[in-house]
């Protein structure tokens, strides 16, 4: 069973930054075989991708809103992924979670999460 710890969120002000921590531990769970993403949660309750990397880490993707301002990393020796968050605005309020990137195959169970609040 896959489990995911995501850890570093924080109340930021708009035009703040974050880093976002994400590590991924299970039996038999190989992290540098997937595809993985960051993903929020906002409050209504639907989880959006905001940003993925391929399993090697050599390609992203964003979407237009987080493109230019976020920045994805993975360190597969240590099965961790990152999230550079920059020129946050109060929009990218939520709870934040890594997990396999959808557009190649199936989520693993839910973290727990790591809650960033943006507000002045």
């Amino acid at each position: 069973q896959v489990q995911f710890a995501e850890s570093g969120g924080n109340w930021v002000q708009p035009g703040g930054s974050v880093v976002l921590s994400c590590e991924a531990t299970g039996v038999g769970f190989t992290f540098e075989d997937y595809a993985m993403a960051w993903y929020r949660q906002g409050p209504d309750n639907q989880r959006v991708l905001v940003a993925g990397i391929t399993a090697g880490g050599q390609y992203t993707d964003y979407p237009e809103f987080t493109k230019g301002r976020f920045a994805i990393a993975r360190d597969n020796y240590n099965n961790r992924l990152f999230l550079q968050m920059n020129s946050l605005n109060v929009e990218d309020t939520g709870v934040y979670f890594c997990n396999r990137h959808t557009a190649y195959g199936v989520t693993f169970s839910w973290g727990q999460g790591t809650l960033v609040t943006v507000s002045s």
